[in-house]
């Protein structure tokens, strides 16, 4: 007998079949969807008419699916931009990044503040202060808050809740989560979902969910400020490791026995390639060469390690010296022809500064429309293995 938590699991799949579809090809009628989908008309009918009545879903005008004089006019659905919107809030070292986008990605407003107190329960309630002004842009925009995401310059498990190391901040083992809730609890927010993850890793996702770069198997996003770090999504899913670890590239070594790191280590690439080795660098050589050579050394490992289809480079210190991401991209060319191989594509953050702070708030879009990932997270029992077909089925078309 199938118990209701599976039947919501597939209504949630099939949602997010259909969601998926007209974010890769926007415009697609309701026969087309059950075409695609393989899903019955009925469900497809039914699953429609809650996502358009639900603000996720928007019908265009009617267009002729046979051709002129042929057949009754179909109507095309999009993803909605004027119902819902989402909030995403960077914590950086020095300040914080709130914006509010549409479901397409557009960002309709932005602002950043300083950091007034670095404590974990004051940042808490400085990020639930800055949720509520976007919210009320948010509804003087007519859209409704749908979620809030908030990217973190550190380690996050999302299993425990527990940033377990921020060393820019001085934070370990910090039940961030616990105390987000009870901040946005004091603040009256209204209750929504609320998801945490590094800030590089919301980085990529501000790539991967809203650039067009969703048919990559494969996307790292590098991210450069006081801290270096990187996004991987990989085979549709943002990869953050056993205890969110992945990506802490600024810690990997350079330098046998180099530079003392934030981290206790020596010779990690932060203290070559974060925002105070540039000022040093600058300082005494007047250029960026050696750490633009480090940052491409760092791309081609990324590369080699990960075979991805798209590099993107971003934070403020590449915002700020354009010349260190010119340099990276030379020495990871020279790497390629040496090898004879062709370098992956690599470009700048299409978001600039706002790229963790938009990529936060696509967590939610990431979790939205993977509800088996999503599940899985949550540390839910998996569908028993005698009742396989009709949850496998709908699983395999999101794959």
């Amino acid at each position: 007998m199938k118990t209701t938590g599976d039947q919501q699991l597939v209504k949630q799949i099939n949602r997010s079949v259909l969601l998926r579809l007209l974010r890769a090809q926007p415009g697609l009628s309701r026969a087309q969807l059950a075409l695609h989908s393989g899903l019955t008309k009925s469900t497809v009918s039914t699953a429609v008419r809650e996502l358009i009545d639900e603000g996720w879903l928007v019908e265009a005008a009617a267009r002729p699916d046979l051709g002129p004089g042929l057949g009754r006019p179909s109507t095309p659905l999009e993803i909605s931009a004027h119902t819902r919107g989402l909030v995403g809030v960077e914590v950086a070292i020095d300040c914080l990044r709130v914006v509010t986008v549409s479901l397409l990605g557009e960002v309709v407003w932005s602002t950043e503040m300083p950091l007034e107190d670095k404590t974990p329960e004051a940042v808490c309630k400085q990020v639930a202060l800055g949720v509520a002004q976007a919210q009320v842009q948010l509804a003087a925009n007519g859209l409704l808050l749908s979620g809030v995401g908030l990217g973190l310059p550190g380690a996050y498990d999302v299993r425990t809740g527990v940033l377990s190391v921020a060393p820019n901040l001085g934070w370990r083992d910090v039940p961030i989560a616990a105390l987000a809730a009870a901040a946005f609890v004091q603040a009256g927010l209204p209750e929504v979902p609320v998801l945490i993850q590094n800030e590089a890793d919301a980085a990529a996702l501000s790539e991967y969910e809203f650039d067009g770069a969703n048919g990559s198997e494969a996307l790292i996003f590098v991210t450069c400020d006081v801290g270096v770090g990187a996004g991987i999504v990989l085979n549709d899913r943002l990869y953050a490791g056993a205890q969110g670890l992945a990506g802490e590239i600024g810690h990997s070594i350079l330098q046998f026995d180099g530079p003392l790191c934030s981290c206790g280590r020596r010779g990690c690439a932060e203290t070559f390639i974060g925002a105070h080795a540039l000022q040093r660098e600058l300082q005494a050589t007047g250029t960026l060469r050696g750490a633009g050579q480090n940052l491409g050394v760092l791309l081609q490992n990324l590369w080699t390690s990960f075979n991805p289809g798209v590099l993107v480079v971003g934070g403020q210190s590449c915002v700020r010296h354009p010349d260190l991401f010119d340099m990276a991209c030379h020495t990871l060319q020279t790497y390629a022809a040496s090898a004879g191989m062709v370098a992956p594509v690599v470009r700048v953050a299409r978001y600039g500064l706002l790229a963790a702070a938009v990529g936060a708030a696509a967590l939610l879009l990431h979790e939205q429309l993977r509800p088996m990932q999503a599940r899985r997270i949550a540390g839910a029992t998996p569908a028993p293995a005698a009742e396989p077909n009709w949850v496998e089925e709908e699983v395999a078309l999101l794959e």
